[in-house]
């Protein structure tokens, strides 16, 4: 079928069809077409839309992906013909229906995914079968194997290549900004691509943006690297494992983050840059992704399991999760208190150890130091100021200011105080409604948004003193934030009322007012 082009300004990729061309055709919405384009001599299949109304007969609406893909201009012709559906679909009702995939039906699926030939609707599908039937191991690795093989790959000719991770689910882990330059003060070299928020209130990347640009290629990460030792780059513009962010799309509307899925995005990202040495974070509370030591154990188990099929010495801590790592939750507010740090402030303690202590296994793993020694070896880095000294070279290689201190750097103008209703103790803090209230302020989007404790466990507390600071760039999100701190109230203080039941009266006719 022959049909005239209508570019349409969706940034997706895919076609829109009218429906009786579409019946024509024997194609209906999600089923795929053809589009040849005579005149580029190109052509790609593509999912399909269907319309009574915004595209005529005779028409094909062209998505700005697909498109541009084509090299289609207005009013061009276009052949459309029916297209079988992609083999990797059956891969996927496959793990839906609990059957082991092999490398060869991973491989398929993650092309695909990279090449766009899945929709996004598929990808889910994917997600979800890959949550209901786990992946095993031998999945796990095919899995990251093939993220690797469909994108960029670094490759530096010295070592050892050192990489940090954290599995993350605790607000305010900021430590990467402190545990790159104190590895990279030592010689060694380590290209940390980092993610930016999914569901918490920001992301590594989302950090570091405040102070430089964060997006680059793999071939700029590379040379960069090489010049300074290190980066903190978005991983998303790197080309680097392509298909880990487009399963990550899908995955977050659900909130999900299946443990086999993570392990593989995480491992193909530190592969995917030559790492030899990997230092992984992995908070345990009931908060947390991982709430039990022995859940966290078994999922170390799994790291290491797979950094020695994938030729990686890799080592995991099992961390306090159970409250924010320091006192700030967002991005100014937390990239304030990590150059403070760096610039000799020793508070707060558990943020300075925590850094320290991943660091130190790094170091460890590297033969920097000791076993045992590590954590006291970043310590001295931090203090003698060479950390800061590299931490700026980080920021002036990509491009940002590196005469730049902790003093200069404010958080959002808008800010309300919530107070102690009672003297107490605190006991309590719920990480999920602290991250739930900074997101509602506008982190990790408006970076001056977020939260400072000034209060956490075991602190006492008199009537009307701070438990937390809000911030927000905007003032309707600031009151936003205040309505939601209000009904979460993510900080217990022992004596403070936690449930009020009322007592509803209700009349009877013929009887006398009752309580229920």
């Amino acid at each position: 079928m022959r049909l005239t082009v209508r570019l349409v300004d969706i940034a997706a990729r895919g076609i829109l069809l009218h429906q009786n061309d579409a019946k024509s055709l024997g194609v209906l919405p999600g089923d795929r077409v053809v589009v040849s384009s005579p005149g580029s001599g190109k052509a790609t299949a593509d999912y399909v839309e269907t319309t009574a109304t915004l595209i005529g007969q005779g028409l094909i609406g062209v998505y700005h992906h697909t498109s541009n893909q084509l090299d289609l201009k207005e009013g061009e012709t276009v052949e459309v013909r029916f297209s079988d559906r992609p083999v990797s679909l059956d891969y996927i009702k496959k793990k839906m229906n609990g059957e082991k995939l092999s490398r060869d039906d991973i491989r398929t699926i993650v092309t695909d995914i990279v090449h766009d030939t899945l929709s996004p609707s598929e990808i889910t599908a994917f997600v979800v079968s890959s949550y209901i039937n786990q992946l095993d191991m031998d999945e796990i690795e095919a899995l990251t194997r093939s993220m690797v093989e469909t994108g960029d790959q670094i490759t530096f000719h010295t070592g050892p290549i050192v990489d940090k991770h954290s599995i993350g689910g605790v607000p305010g882990n900021k430590i990467t900004l402190v545990v790159v330059p104190v590895i990279a003060a030592t010689g060694l070299l380590i290209p940390k691509t980092s993610s930016r928020a999914i569901t918490g209130a920001g992301g590594t990347a989302d950090l570091m943006e405040v102070l430089a640009p964060v997006e680059f290629s793999a071939t700029q990460v590379q040379e960069m690297t090489l010049k300074t030792g290190a980066v903190i780059v978005w991983g998303g513009a790197t080309n680097i494992a392509p298909a880990d962010d487009k399963i990550i799309i899908q995955e977050y509307p659900f909130k999900i983050d299946q443990i086999g899925q993570m392990i593989a995005s995480v491992m193909a990202k530190k592969f995917a840059v030559g790492a030899n040495v990997v230092a992984i974070d992995i908070p345990v509370g009931k908060h947390c992704k991982v709430q039990t030591i022995e859940e966290g154990r078994k999922l170390a188990r799994q790291f290491i399991d797979l950094g020695e099929r994938l030729n990686m010495r890799v080592e995991c801590a099992l961390t306090y999760g159970d409250a924010p790592v320091g006192r700030t939750i967002g991005p100014k507010l937390e990239i304030k208190e990590a150059l403070s740090v760096l610039e000799g402030n020793e508070s707060p303690r558990s943020f300075l150890q925590k850094s320290c202590v991943i660091a130190g296994i790094a170091l460890e793993l590297a033969g920097k130091a000791n076993r045992g020694n590590g954590a006291d070896l970043a310590m001295e880095i931090i203090k003698s100021g060479k950390a800061l000294k590299k931490f700026k070279e980080i920021i002036a290689i990509q491009g940002g200011n590196a005469d730049i201190t902790s003093d200069q750097i404010n958080p959002g103008e808008h800010s309300y105080i919530v107070r102690a209703d009672s003297d107490g103790y605190v006991v309590d803090l719920n990480n999920h409604s602290l991250i739930t209230i900074a997101r509602t302020a506008g982190a990790p989007a408006d970076h001056g948004a977020g939260l400072y404790l000034h209060a956490k466990q075991g602190v006492s507390l008199s009537k009307g003193d701070p438990i937390f600071t809000l911030y927000a760039d905007r003032k309707w999100r600031l009151d936003k934030a205040i309505e939601v701190a209000r009904r979460l109230h993510p900080v217990m203080v022992e004596g403070m009322l936690i449930d009020r039941v009322p007592n509803v009266m209700v009349w009877n006719p013929g009887r006398s007012p009752t309580s229920e």
